[in-house]
């Protein structure tokens, strides 16, 4: 599989990541990236993980979310194969490079990535 590979999958074979650095995703919040899936499509690709239930989101959530509110079907993603740890990694990484992460949503997911996988700031 080519590494960034797009692919087109069904929006039900999703999951939503439960190391998932941010909080609470309200129907509220995504009212505006709704709007914008409903008139231009998803413009960025969702990137997800391989699982024996599916696929799990690793970067994307919220287009995920809005997408089943704008009525797709399916979604863009790029596969990744990858370990919990580095799902983490890079759902951290993905959310720290956005505005909209809180200090506490940063600092709770940083915490998780030292305490679930034993790694040092030092």
């Amino acid at each position: 599989m080519e590494d960034n590979q797009i692919f087109e999958i069904d929006i039900d074979m999703l999951q939503p990541n439960p190391l998932q650095p941010r909080g609470l995703i309200t129907p509220d919040s995504l009212v505006e990236i709704v709007d914008s899936i409903r008139e231009h499509g998803v413009l960025e690709p969702l990137v997800v993980a391989k699982t024996p239930a599916g696929y799990q989101i690793i970067a994307g959530e919220r287009r995920w979310r809005a997408s089943k509110i704008a009525g797709l079907f399916k979604v863009p993603v790029i596969i990744k194969e990858t370990t919990p740890q580095g799902m983490l990694e890079m759902a951290i990484i993905e959310n720290v490079q956005r505005v909209d992460l809180n200090p506490l949503e940063r600092a709770q997911a940083f915490r998780r990535l030292l305490d679930e996988f034993g790694l040092s700031t030092g």
